[in-house]
């Protein structure tokens, strides 16, 4: 609770940032539906976000997808023609999971204030990542998750604010104030609460290497690659977020080529990593389809080193150069020029 400005008595554990991102939606939904129907959320959200969200509109509610510009970014006058008079809840991301974009939730929730909407906002990849105080933000409803924080699996909150109208859709027993029924995960809730608390004291020094790191590795492929673009915001992102498209290649096989090298990557988010479409969020960007397949997401931890970054810059771009001379297409491009 410290380490977001919350009281004690506003944070609920749940089993991840899917379930409290699931009540949040559900329970607001189904608390106000006699005031409205009707739910704002953008285009690039977590899927937690946006399957929640068509399981409701099957249900009767309606809800509107903001569209983002090439950077992620949501328009803060979009948000506000978009709300309604039966409007009951905007959740919009803190910053996305898979392009690092982070969002002006401080002036988005302003707007769901000044016309008394609640406003909920995954901040899973932003706890632990940049400094977050709930009532700095005008945020009702928040959700966090701990294996982000290297804490455990299997154990998130949702920050419920006092006050704030919303039911429960776990039933049974009185745990969590009579709000989440069901055992307490006790050892997954004392790692959380310790993977927070060192996730805090080493805040500016976590932002502070990740951010030098990873600037470091986009100048390198951005330096040393030709046909690359960096996707999310240049300025606003996680500090350890880079992801890459690079034209003629496809993700998948330089996901493998680059396994086979030791070094890890994604080309999308690791909730969807086992599907051959791409990225939702790329997609959304306005990225064509044959780019976004070319994506890949590199991302800077607490273990990372500068050798590490230095070994990625050596392989990467022996690597896309490799797989781009056995693509038809680079090749009549490279011709035609």
């Amino acid at each position: 609770a410290k380490t977001m400005g919350a009281n004690s008595n506003e944070i609920y554990f749940t089993s991840g940032g899917s379930e409290a991102d699931n009540w949040a939606i559900k329970g607001v939904a189904y608390a106000n539906k006699d005031k409205g129907n009707h739910i704002i959320t953008s285009k690039i959200e977590h899927h937690a976000i946006l399957h929640t969200c068509e399981y409701l509109e099957k249900d009767g509610f309606e809800v509107t997808y903001l569209d983002v510009d090439e950077y992620g970014m949501i328009s803060p006058d979009d948000l506000e023609k978009a709300i309604s008079d039966r409007t009951i809840l905007i959740t919009l991301m803190y910053a996305n999971n898979e392009i690092g974009t982070i969002l002006p939730i401080k002036e988005l929730s302003s707007i769901a204030k000044k016309k008394g909407i609640i406003f909920h906002t995954d901040a899973v990849q932003a706890f632990g990542n940049i400094k977050i105080d709930v009532n700095e933000l005008g945020i009702d409803l928040m959700s966090i998750s701990s294996h982000k924080i290297y804490g455990p699996k299997g154990i998130g909150v949702l920050y419920i604010k006092k006050g704030t109208k919303i039911i429960s859709f776990m039933h049974g027993g009185s745990q969590e104030k009579r709000r989440r029924a069901g055992t307490e995960n006790v050892p997954g809730i004392v790692g959380f609460g310790k993977a927070a608390e060192i996730a805090a004291e080493n805040l500016d020094n976590h932002i502070s290497t990740l951010t030098t790191l990873r600037d470091k590795l986009i100048k390198g492929v951005m330096e040393t690659i030709p046909n690359v673009r960096l996707n999310g915001h240049p300025q606003f992102r996680l500090p350890g977020n880079a992801n890459f498209c690079f034209e003629f290649i496809e993700g998948e096989s330089l996901l493998l080529s680059l396994d086979l090298v030791g070094i890890s990557g994604s080309s999308g988010s690791a909730c969807t990593s086992g599907s051959l479409d791409p990225s939702h969020v790329l997609m959304s960007l306005g990225l064509p389809h044959i780019i976004a397949h070319g994506s890949l997401r590199l991302t800077v931890g607490d273990f990372t080193t500068e050798g590490d970054i230095d070994y990625i810059l050596e392989k990467l771009p022996q690597i896309v150069d490799k797989l781009r001379q056995m693509s038809p297409l680079y090749i009549k491009t490279k011709g035609d020029q």
